[in-house]
């Protein structure tokens, strides 16, 4: 068992925290997080992105505070071509990401839950490119199973 301070320390002692060290690419769940912001129209935006030689995505893990419609502003700073596999209700969204190119995706995820995210381009996912967008909240009482309560945290 380790801290966050001791993982980050042992991930770049075995040389998993970056591409081409120990590994191919970079270790699932290792990236950082960040979060959706809300606009005054309701609807939230984020960013993220590529970074050089990293083939990872910045944030990899992507928190909305709530269900809802999401402005998805993706760059890649890499001098590889990468896409983007998203998932948005009624039907995924897919981007095609050019060496130094940017795109937006207008997703729409509105339960909550976790939605994954790749660049299925060539051994993108095997070496790392994978990042996922968790939608906070809770269900609708209409698409509740019927159930007895259960212990919440």
């Amino acid at each position: 068992m380790t801290t966050a301070q001791e993982r980050a320390g042992l991930l770049d002692e075995l040389g998993l925290d970056a591409q081409n060290k120990a590994a191919l690419g970079q270790v699932l769940g290792t990236g950082t997080i960040g979060q959706a912001t809300e606009r005054s129209d309701g609807r939230m935006e984020a960013t993220v992105r590529i970074r050089p030689d990293e083939i990872s995505w910045d944030p990899s893990i992507l928190v909305m505070p709530h269900g809802g419609d999401l402005e998805l502003e993706l760059i890649n700073d890499d001098l590889n071509t990468h896409c983007a596999l998203l998932p948005s209700n009624g039907d995924r969204k897919f981007i095609w990401l050019v060496n130094h190119s940017r795109g937006k995706a207008h997703l729409n995820l509105d339960g909550p839950g976790y939605y994954w995210f790749s660049s299925p381009t060539g051994n993108d996912e095997g070496r790392g490119l994978t990042g996922a967008i968790v939608v906070l909240g809770d269900v609708p009482p209409e698409a509740r199973l019927d159930r007895p309560n259960q212990p919440r945290p």
